[in-house]
Protein backbone atom coordinates (compact mmCIF):
# COMPACT_ATOMS: atom_id res chain seq x y z
CA UNK A 1 0.00 0.00 0.00
CA UNK A 2 1.48 3.32 -1.22
CA UNK A 3 2.80 5.30 2.43
CA UNK A 4 0.66 9.08 2.04
CA UNK A 5 2.62 11.58 3.94
CA UNK A 6 0.23 14.15 6.04
CA UNK A 7 0.57 17.23 4.04
CA UNK A 8 -0.68 15.29 1.17
CA UNK A 9 -3.64 13.65 2.82
CA UNK A 10 -4.83 16.91 4.01
CA UNK A 11 -4.39 18.23 0.19
CA UNK A 12 -6.34 15.12 -0.43
CA UNK A 13 -9.29 15.23 2.21
CA UNK A 14 -9.41 18.82 1.37
CA UNK A 15 -9.77 18.48 -2.34
CA UNK A 16 -12.27 15.54 -2.12
CA UNK A 17 -14.45 17.82 0.45
CA UNK A 18 -14.81 20.34 -2.06
CA UNK A 19 -15.98 17.63 -4.76
CA UNK A 20 -18.68 16.71 -2.50
CA UNK A 21 -20.00 19.73 -1.23
CA UNK A 22 -20.37 20.98 -5.11
CA UNK A 23 -21.93 17.81 -5.96
CA UNK A 24 -24.39 18.14 -3.01
CA UNK A 25 -24.86 22.07 -4.13
CA UNK A 26 -25.65 20.92 -7.92
CA UNK A 27 -28.23 18.21 -6.97
CA UNK A 28 -30.11 20.37 -3.92
CA UNK A 29 -30.54 23.19 -6.54
CA UNK A 30 -33.37 23.76 -8.61
CA UNK A 31 -32.95 23.09 -12.19
CA UNK A 32 -35.00 25.93 -13.64
CA UNK A 33 -32.60 26.16 -16.13
CA UNK A 34 -33.30 22.80 -17.39
CA UNK A 35 -36.56 21.85 -16.72
CA UNK A 36 -38.67 25.62 -17.23
CA UNK A 37 -40.83 26.31 -18.92
CA UNK A 38 -42.98 22.95 -18.47
CA UNK A 39 -46.66 24.60 -18.79
CA UNK A 40 -47.82 27.83 -20.14
CA UNK A 41 -46.97 30.98 -19.69
CA UNK A 42 -49.10 34.31 -18.28
CA UNK A 43 -48.27 37.70 -19.43
CA UNK A 44 -50.95 40.32 -17.70
CA UNK A 45 -51.12 43.82 -19.74
CA UNK A 46 -52.64 46.02 -17.04
CA UNK A 47 -54.30 47.92 -19.89
CA UNK A 48 -57.29 47.65 -22.45
CA UNK A 49 -56.76 45.18 -25.77
CA UNK A 50 -56.02 46.60 -29.13
CA UNK A 51 -54.19 49.92 -27.54
CA UNK A 52 -50.33 50.08 -28.58
CA UNK A 53 -49.10 48.63 -25.07
CA UNK A 54 -51.04 45.69 -26.01
CA UNK A 55 -49.51 45.69 -29.20
CA UNK A 56 -46.37 45.53 -28.85
CA UNK A 57 -46.30 42.92 -25.98
CA UNK A 58 -49.26 40.22 -28.27
CA UNK A 59 -45.74 40.69 -30.98
CA UNK A 60 -42.80 39.85 -28.50
CA UNK A 61 -44.82 37.47 -26.62
CA UNK A 62 -45.64 35.17 -29.80
CA UNK A 63 -42.32 35.21 -30.56
CA UNK A 64 -41.47 34.28 -27.59
CA UNK A 65 -43.55 31.71 -27.48
CA UNK A 66 -41.87 29.95 -30.27
CA UNK A 67 -38.35 30.17 -28.66
CA UNK A 68 -39.64 28.87 -25.14
CA UNK A 69 -41.48 25.80 -26.97
CA UNK A 70 -44.64 26.86 -24.69
CA UNK A 71 -47.64 29.34 -24.98
CA UNK A 72 -47.52 32.63 -23.60
CA UNK A 73 -50.82 34.05 -23.01
CA UNK A 74 -51.40 37.92 -22.79
CA UNK A 75 -54.30 38.91 -20.26
CA UNK A 76 -55.26 42.35 -20.29
CA UNK A 77 -56.23 43.09 -16.78
CA UNK A 78 -56.76 47.16 -17.21
CA UNK A 79 -57.49 49.95 -14.49
CA UNK A 80 -56.63 52.46 -11.95
CA UNK A 81 -54.23 53.75 -14.40
CA UNK A 82 -52.73 50.10 -14.55
CA UNK A 83 -52.29 49.59 -10.76
CA UNK A 84 -54.66 46.74 -10.70
CA UNK A 85 -52.78 44.50 -12.64
CA UNK A 86 -49.41 45.08 -11.51
CA UNK A 87 -51.00 44.63 -8.05
CA UNK A 88 -52.09 41.39 -9.25
CA UNK A 89 -48.53 40.22 -10.72
CA UNK A 90 -47.06 41.26 -7.56
CA UNK A 91 -48.72 38.45 -5.50
CA UNK A 92 -47.94 36.09 -8.01
CA UNK A 93 -46.06 33.19 -7.39
CA UNK A 94 -42.04 33.96 -8.17
CA UNK A 95 -41.94 30.95 -10.05
CA UNK A 96 -41.45 32.13 -14.04
CA UNK A 97 -44.53 31.73 -15.11
CA UNK A 98 -45.90 34.97 -14.22
CA UNK A 99 -44.97 38.30 -15.79
CA UNK A 100 -46.44 41.81 -16.22
CA UNK A 101 -45.48 44.73 -19.49
CA UNK A 102 -45.46 47.49 -17.62
CA UNK A 103 -44.57 51.30 -19.01
CA UNK A 104 -43.36 54.66 -18.13
CA UNK A 105 -46.33 55.65 -16.04
CA UNK A 106 -45.25 52.83 -13.47
CA UNK A 107 -42.53 55.20 -12.23
CA UNK A 108 -45.15 57.73 -12.08
CA UNK A 109 -47.85 56.01 -9.88
CA UNK A 110 -45.88 56.05 -7.01
CA UNK A 111 -45.93 59.40 -6.64
CA UNK A 112 -49.52 60.05 -7.44
CA UNK A 113 -51.79 56.68 -6.01
CA UNK A 114 -51.48 54.63 -2.30
CA UNK A 115 -50.35 51.40 -3.99
CA UNK A 116 -50.68 47.72 -2.78
CA UNK A 117 -47.24 47.01 -3.91
CA UNK A 118 -43.93 48.49 -4.13
CA UNK A 119 -40.52 48.50 -6.43
CA UNK A 120 -39.34 45.63 -4.45
CA UNK A 121 -42.57 43.79 -5.21
CA UNK A 122 -41.07 43.08 -8.93
CA UNK A 123 -37.74 41.94 -10.71
CA UNK A 124 -37.05 44.10 -13.82
CA UNK A 125 -36.63 41.30 -16.57
CA UNK A 126 -36.42 43.59 -20.43
CA UNK A 127 -36.91 47.11 -21.48
CA UNK A 128 -38.63 45.87 -24.65
CA UNK A 129 -39.48 49.19 -26.72
CA UNK A 130 -39.27 52.68 -26.48
CA UNK A 131 -42.50 54.90 -27.18
CA UNK A 132 -41.29 58.63 -28.08
CA UNK A 133 -44.14 61.43 -27.80
CA UNK A 134 -44.60 63.65 -30.48
CA UNK A 135 -45.71 67.85 -29.79
CA UNK A 136 -48.68 68.09 -32.22
CA UNK A 137 -49.98 71.37 -32.43
CA UNK A 138 -53.73 72.33 -33.60
CA UNK A 139 -53.55 73.84 -37.29
CA UNK A 140 -54.98 77.65 -36.32
CA UNK A 141 -52.51 77.98 -33.60
CA UNK A 142 -50.06 81.08 -35.69
CA UNK A 143 -47.29 79.15 -34.90
CA UNK A 144 -44.16 76.77 -36.68
CA UNK A 145 -41.85 75.94 -34.32
CA UNK A 146 -40.79 75.16 -30.75
CA UNK A 147 -39.67 78.56 -30.37
CA UNK A 148 -42.80 80.40 -31.72
CA UNK A 149 -45.12 78.20 -29.58
CA UNK A 150 -43.11 79.57 -26.98
CA UNK A 151 -43.22 82.97 -27.75
CA UNK A 152 -46.52 83.03 -27.89
CA UNK A 153 -47.51 81.89 -24.87
CA UNK A 154 -45.25 84.13 -23.72
CA UNK A 155 -47.47 86.76 -24.83
CA UNK A 156 -50.36 85.14 -24.31
CA UNK A 157 -50.36 84.11 -20.75
CA UNK A 158 -52.74 80.97 -19.83
CA UNK A 159 -54.28 80.58 -23.52
CA UNK A 160 -52.86 77.68 -24.06
CA UNK A 161 -53.91 74.01 -23.07
CA UNK A 162 -52.48 70.62 -23.54
CA UNK A 163 -54.10 67.27 -23.51
CA UNK A 164 -53.70 63.81 -22.50
CA UNK A 165 -55.33 60.52 -21.65
CA UNK A 166 -55.13 61.12 -17.93
CA UNK A 167 -53.72 62.63 -15.04
CA UNK A 168 -50.55 61.32 -14.46
CA UNK A 169 -49.92 59.73 -18.00
CA UNK A 170 -46.93 59.84 -19.87
CA UNK A 171 -48.31 62.85 -22.29
CA UNK A 172 -49.68 64.89 -19.02
CA UNK A 173 -46.27 65.03 -17.46
CA UNK A 174 -44.43 65.56 -20.79
CA UNK A 175 -46.79 68.16 -21.10
CA UNK A 176 -46.05 69.64 -17.35
CA UNK A 177 -42.76 69.12 -17.92
CA UNK A 178 -42.42 71.21 -21.23
CA UNK A 179 -44.59 73.98 -19.38
CA UNK A 180 -41.63 74.02 -16.50
CA UNK A 181 -39.14 74.49 -18.62
CA UNK A 182 -40.60 77.13 -20.97
CA UNK A 183 -41.81 78.88 -17.97
CA UNK A 184 -44.86 78.51 -19.25
CA UNK A 185 -48.41 78.32 -17.89
CA UNK A 186 -50.70 75.72 -19.32
CA UNK A 187 -53.75 74.81 -18.69
CA UNK A 188 -53.72 70.77 -18.49
CA UNK A 189 -57.45 69.13 -20.56
CA UNK A 190 -57.44 65.21 -19.12
CA UNK A 191 -59.56 62.87 -21.34
CA UNK A 192 -60.57 59.58 -21.27
CA UNK A 193 -58.68 58.20 -24.55
CA UNK A 194 -56.80 59.30 -27.82
CA UNK A 195 -60.10 59.55 -30.18
CA UNK A 196 -61.70 62.63 -28.13
CA UNK A 197 -58.12 64.07 -27.94
CA UNK A 198 -57.59 64.42 -31.61
CA UNK A 199 -61.51 65.72 -32.03
CA UNK A 200 -60.66 68.77 -29.91
CA UNK A 201 -57.18 69.13 -31.14
CA UNK A 202 -58.76 69.05 -34.84
CA UNK A 203 -61.35 71.40 -34.34
CA UNK A 204 -59.13 73.73 -31.94
CA UNK A 205 -60.29 73.23 -28.47
CA UNK A 206 -57.47 72.43 -27.38
CA UNK A 207 -53.67 73.63 -28.13
CA UNK A 208 -51.32 71.11 -28.16
CA UNK A 209 -50.64 67.15 -27.19
CA UNK A 210 -47.84 64.42 -26.47
CA UNK A 211 -48.44 61.84 -28.10
CA UNK A 212 -47.22 59.08 -30.10
CA UNK A 213 -46.89 59.28 -33.73
CA UNK A 214 -48.71 56.52 -35.76
CA UNK A 215 -52.43 58.29 -35.87
CA UNK A 216 -52.13 61.72 -35.64
CA UNK A 217 -49.40 62.13 -38.00
CA UNK A 218 -51.73 61.43 -40.99
CA UNK A 219 -53.66 64.28 -39.95
CA UNK A 220 -50.10 66.53 -40.49
CA UNK A 221 -49.77 64.98 -43.96
CA UNK A 222 -53.25 65.93 -44.92
CA UNK A 223 -52.71 70.18 -43.23
CA UNK A 224 -54.74 69.69 -40.18
CA UNK A 225 -52.19 69.67 -37.59
CA UNK A 226 -48.56 70.56 -37.01
CA UNK A 227 -45.84 68.48 -35.50
CA UNK A 228 -43.10 70.99 -33.99
CA UNK A 229 -40.80 67.94 -32.17
CA UNK A 230 -40.02 65.20 -30.59
CA UNK A 231 -39.11 63.93 -27.22
CA UNK A 232 -36.64 61.45 -28.12
CA UNK A 233 -33.00 61.41 -28.32
CA UNK A 234 -32.63 61.12 -32.03
CA UNK A 235 -34.98 62.42 -34.97
CA UNK A 236 -37.48 59.63 -36.12
CA UNK A 237 -36.19 57.80 -39.13
CA UNK A 238 -39.43 57.47 -40.97
CA UNK A 239 -39.31 61.69 -40.31
CA UNK A 240 -36.33 63.41 -40.52
CA UNK A 241 -37.64 66.60 -41.18
CA UNK A 242 -39.16 66.81 -37.35
CA UNK A 243 -36.19 67.84 -34.69
CA UNK A 244 -36.22 67.15 -31.39
CA UNK A 245 -36.92 68.87 -28.46
CA UNK A 246 -33.03 69.29 -27.63
CA UNK A 247 -32.39 70.40 -30.82
CA UNK A 248 -35.53 73.18 -30.77
CA UNK A 249 -34.15 75.11 -27.48
CA UNK A 250 -34.52 72.37 -24.81
CA UNK A 251 -31.58 70.43 -24.05
CA UNK A 252 -31.17 67.09 -22.33
CA UNK A 253 -35.48 67.45 -23.15
CA UNK A 254 -35.78 63.43 -23.11
CA UNK A 255 -39.05 61.73 -22.03
CA UNK A 256 -39.89 58.73 -24.33
CA UNK A 257 -42.57 56.49 -22.35
CA UNK A 258 -41.57 52.89 -22.73
CA UNK A 259 -42.50 49.27 -22.31
CA UNK A 260 -40.89 46.89 -20.28
CA UNK A 261 -41.27 43.50 -19.18
CA UNK A 262 -41.31 42.95 -14.87
CA UNK A 263 -41.30 39.63 -13.05
CA UNK A 264 -42.54 39.12 -9.21
CA UNK A 265 -39.18 39.34 -7.09
CA UNK A 266 -37.96 36.14 -6.20
CA UNK A 267 -38.19 34.83 -10.07
CA UNK A 268 -35.06 32.57 -10.30
CA UNK A 269 -32.15 34.50 -11.54
CA UNK A 270 -31.89 32.36 -14.86
CA UNK A 271 -35.42 32.98 -15.72
CA UNK A 272 -34.82 36.74 -15.53
CA UNK A 273 -31.69 36.36 -17.79
CA UNK A 274 -33.46 33.30 -20.19
CA UNK A 275 -35.85 35.94 -21.09
CA UNK A 276 -34.52 38.82 -21.18
CA UNK A 277 -31.85 37.59 -23.64
CA UNK A 278 -34.54 36.38 -25.65
CA UNK A 279 -36.57 39.55 -25.96
CA UNK A 280 -33.46 40.98 -26.84
CA UNK A 281 -32.84 38.87 -30.11
CA UNK A 282 -36.47 39.24 -30.85
CA UNK A 283 -36.92 42.86 -30.82
CA UNK A 284 -33.89 43.07 -33.06
CA UNK A 285 -35.93 40.75 -36.19
CA UNK A 286 -36.17 42.22 -38.96
CA UNK A 287 -40.44 41.82 -39.10
CA UNK A 288 -40.59 42.67 -35.31
CA UNK A 289 -38.32 45.66 -35.75
CA UNK A 290 -40.83 46.67 -38.57
CA UNK A 291 -43.91 46.23 -36.95
CA UNK A 292 -43.16 47.93 -34.04
CA UNK A 293 -41.85 51.42 -36.59
CA UNK A 294 -45.44 50.64 -38.50
CA UNK A 295 -46.41 51.26 -34.54
CA UNK A 296 -44.83 54.02 -33.62
CA UNK A 297 -42.41 51.96 -31.47
CA UNK A 298 -38.44 52.06 -31.22
CA UNK A 299 -36.98 48.41 -30.42
CA UNK A 300 -34.67 48.23 -27.34
CA UNK A 301 -33.80 45.19 -25.75
CA UNK A 302 -31.53 45.10 -22.91
CA UNK A 303 -30.72 43.72 -19.60
CA UNK A 304 -32.48 43.30 -15.91
CA UNK A 305 -29.62 45.35 -14.77
CA UNK A 306 -30.43 48.25 -17.53
CA UNK A 307 -33.90 48.46 -16.85
CA UNK A 308 -33.15 48.86 -13.16
CA UNK A 309 -31.44 52.00 -13.80
CA UNK A 310 -33.94 53.27 -16.60
CA UNK A 311 -36.67 52.93 -13.37
CA UNK A 312 -34.76 54.44 -11.18
CA UNK A 313 -33.87 57.20 -13.09
CA UNK A 314 -37.44 57.81 -14.02
CA UNK A 315 -38.97 57.73 -10.75
CA UNK A 316 -36.63 60.66 -9.95
CA UNK A 317 -37.49 62.66 -12.68
CA UNK A 318 -41.21 62.11 -12.46
CA UNK A 319 -41.35 62.44 -9.07
CA UNK A 320 -39.38 66.35 -9.44
CA UNK A 321 -42.16 67.04 -12.35
CA UNK A 322 -44.93 65.69 -10.10
CA UNK A 323 -43.57 68.44 -7.07
CA UNK A 324 -42.67 71.13 -9.04
CA UNK A 325 -45.93 71.12 -11.17
CA UNK A 326 -47.75 70.16 -7.90
CA UNK A 327 -49.70 67.02 -9.94
CA UNK A 328 -52.91 65.45 -7.25
CA UNK A 329 -54.93 63.17 -9.14
CA UNK A 330 -58.36 65.29 -9.25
Amino acid sequence: MPIVNASARRELITATAAIAAAISAYAAAPAYAAAWPEKAIEVVVPYTPGGATDTVTRIVMKKLADRLGQPVIVNNKPGANSTIGTAMVARAKPDGYTFVTVLAAYTVNPHLYKLSYSFDDFQPVSHMADLPLFLFVSKDLPVNSLSELVEYGKKNPEALTYASSGTGSSAHLTGANFGLQAGLKMTHIPYKGSAPILTDLLSNRVSMVFDPILVPMQYVKENKLKVLAVTAAKRWEDEPNIPTMGESGFPGFVMNSWVSLMAPAGTPKDIVERVSTEIAAIVQEADVKKLFNDAGFVPVGGSSAELTELIKKDTAMYGEIVRKAGIKLE
